[in-house]
């Protein structure tokens, strides 16, 4: 794989000031549909981050993106499924939408055990908020791999609440606390199916915190839901965007 820079020193020292390195150590699929990639190195020994946090990962080579004019190819973000920083690594799973080739679909097919990784230290605000009365979690196959995290981070007897949409007879990712599963027929965009799903959770009187990730429409949806049918203040519901149909990068 190309790396992110390499011309000088000086871009070298940037890159390492800017980017953390590692090693491809495991590349599985945890479902059909996901593909688990294991990045392994001492860089990542002593890493802080905190479930639900992501990375910016480089999938494609820098000069090869300014080339094509479309710098915003060269990184793409996926959450942590997992990390060690006694071990040395961190876990990424990718979830194959099935859509068109792209920069980042063509790393996640191509990577390989060996491979050396260039990507951005932990990052984001999609975390728990440990004095929530409960946590209510809703959203789609691109959020479970931060929920997944997020919900590991919690203890066993924590008020969880929350549903997650899948493809039909999909294979969901383990969650360490009961979800509710829900199968689409159609697209995951602006989804009235987990909107629908949100609506008939039977969930305590008073609002908690909720966790909206996925899809960008579908969570405006879900949000006025919240907000406008069940009285929650903004304030007390977190979104996180991951994509939306015709936009790639939205981080």
């Amino acid at each position: 794989m190309a790396t992110l820079v390499g011309a000088t020193p000086l871009l070298n020292a940037v890159r390492d000031a800017l980017f953390l390195s590692a090693t491809v150590a495991v590349v599985d699929q945890p479902t059909p549909t996901m593909r688990r990639i294991q990045l392994r190195g001492p860089r990542l020994r002593g890493l802080t981050w905190t479930p639900g946090q992501h990375i910016r990962l480089q999938v494609t080579g820098f000069r090869e993106s300014v080339v094509r004019l479309r710098p915003r190819d060269t990184l793409r973000t996926y959450s942590i499924h997992q990390a060690d920083p006694d071990a040395g690594t961190l876990d990424v799973v990718m979830f194959d939408h099935g859509q068109a080739a792209t920069p980042a679909k063509r790393w996640a097919a191509t990577v390989s055990v060996g491979d050396e990784v260039n990507f951005t230290r932990p990052q984001g605000n999609l975390v728990v908020r440990q004095d929530a009365p409960y946590h209510l979690f809703a959203g789609e196959e691109t959020a479970s791999v931060a929920f997944a995290a997020m919900l590991r981070s919690l203890p066993a007897e924590a008020d969880v609440h929350g549903v997650v949409e899948g493809e039909p007879d999909a294979t969901p990712l383990p969650l360490a606390h009961r979800l509710t599963h829900v199968q689409r027929a159609g697209s995951a965009a602006d989804s009235a199916v987990l909107a629908d799903a949100l609506r008939a959770l039977d969930l305590p009187d008073q609002p908690g915190v909720a966790y909206l990730a996925g899809e960008a429409r579908t969570i405006q949806r879900l949000r006025r839901i919240l907000t406008d049918e069940r009285g929650w203040d903004r304030r007390q519901i977190v979104t996180k965007p991951f994509w939306t149909p015709g936009r790639t990068g939205m981080e």
